[in-house]
């Protein structure tokens, strides 16, 4: 177990000496981290590749970083954070360190409950076709549970039929929803092949046709919850705290402001879920789907200060994620990132994921209240605008301190720059 995420100064560090820092954190061989690095030959191969997808023609690297400082649920956390996008991970490490002094981040979530559809058409009856469904209710669960016998011995399997009528644009449609404890796998596959067995009985029942049998993605039953509480002064003092809350209160209210809200939010869930080989796509399409619940699309994050003044950030949605299956287990480099966050269950992993979003999203709108999303953002993106310009590794951070100076981060002034930097020589 990690005895500390607080690895100050990591960024001064090469990037064999962060690789080892963390492992010394975790109690690990550096070599457990090892498919981390792309020169090391144990991450994917491309006979690994042309096994997972389709037409494989080669792979592309998105920079892995590790964020630090968090404590979940009382337990000391390093979180691996594939992303493209400067700022993320810095930003997260922050608030998660800020978060520390009263207790770090607390999580809680539902049971691993995915849900699959059944359409069902040219039903005569709706109403008399949805008791004759509920009828035979044990019949339909035990032969969607007969298609998984080893979920059902661990635990998991089919738990309930919700039936609804859809009145649509062209018809009507009774949508049978099969309730399944998918265990610690993210589910699709298990309950797609239990609706795909149990979708000829139901339209027996009914006295219709099937149509679409297949998971959603809105898993409003499998919710993740994280919740923080950060003292006004380590986030600027009373008047920030309140302009936090405001921003945030604007993000509830206006969905062009939501949009951009949970796109943060997403910044560091979606970076979490891509390096534990985890599907971004059914994450992102549960988050923003619950986020229009009650017909208008809202922040998925609430704002608020406690009696004594500290700020009081909480996160609710959707987070189906798995450890079982997929990339989770195929992909090398998933499973060395799914190790260092030291989970046992799916559960775990998907909270974590969550304090990563929530941190995130924090720092985000603490910018956004104080000095603005650009000073600290363009400041680390200066670095890719320096490299973009040719800059070679000991020019870097001389052309992106430049570039920041003259408060003009774009490519042109970053070749201006390295020119009068190399002309200088």
């Amino acid at each position: 177990m990690a005895t500390t995420s607080r690895l100050s100064g990591l960024r001064n560090l090469s990037i064999a000496e962060r690789r080892s820092a963390v492992a010394d954190a975790l109690g690990a061989h550096a070599d457990a981290l090892a498919a981390l690095d792309p020169a090391s030959g144990t991450g994917l191969t491309m006979d690994q590749a042309d096994r997972m997808v389709e037409n494989v023609i080669g792979q592309i690297g998105i920079p892995v970083g590790v964020a630090t400082n968090l404590i979940v649920n009382g337990r000391e956390v390093l979180v691996p954070m594939a992303t493209e996008e400067p700022s993320v991970v810095a930003a997260a490490s922050n608030i998660a360190r800020m978060a520390r002094e009263l207790g770090g981040i607390r999580t809680t979530s539902s049971d691993p409950i995915m849900q699959a559809q059944v359409q069902l058409l040219e039903v005569a009856d709706p109403h008399g076709a949805r008791a004759r469904i509920l009828e035979r209710k044990a019949e339909v669960l035990a032969l969607a549970d007969a298609q998984d016998p080893k979920l059902v011995e661990i635990g998991g399997g089919a738990r309930d039929l919700i039936v609804r009528t859809v009145h649509g644009l062209l018809d009507d449609h009774l949508i049978v929803h099969l309730v399944v404890d998918v265990g610690d796998a993210m589910g699709a596959n298990a309950v797609n092949t239990m609706a795909e067995a149990v979708a000829p009985l139901l339209a027996e029942i009914a006295g219709g046709r099937p149509l679409l049998r297949i998971l959603t993605n809105l898993a409003d039953l499998r919710l993740t919850r994280a919740r923080l509480v950060i003292r006004p002064e380590e986030l600027g003092g009373a008047e920030i705290v309140a302009n936090m809350i405001a921003g945030a209160a604007l993000a509830y209210d206006d969905p062009y402001r939501a949009a951009t809200h949970n796109k943060g939010i997403m910044n560091g869930i979606s970076a979490v879920v891509l390096a534990t080989g985890n599907d971004t796509r059914a994450v992102e399409a549960g988050a923003h789907s619950y986020a229009a619940r009650d017909g208008q699309y809202r922040a998925l994050s609430r704002f608020e200060q406690d009696a004594d003044g500290n700020l009081v950030a909480t996160l609710e949605l959707p987070m189906a994620v798995g450890l079982v299956g997929g990339a989770t287990k195929s992909h090398p480099t998933a499973r060395a990132a799914v190790a260092m966050t030291e989970v046992g269950t799916a559960a775990e992993l998907g909270e974590i994921v969550c304090a990563v979003g929530l941190a995130q999203n924090v720092a985000a709108v603490r910018a956004l209240a104080a000095e603005g999303i650009q000073r600290g953002h363009m400041g680390l993106h200066a670095r890719n605008v320096a490299v973009a310009a040719g800059a070679s590794a000991d020019e870097i951070d001389a052309v992106a301190a430049a570039l920041v100076q003259r408060g003009a981060v774009r490519a042109d002034v970053a070749e201006t720059v390295l020119a009068e930097l190399r002309a200088s020589r």
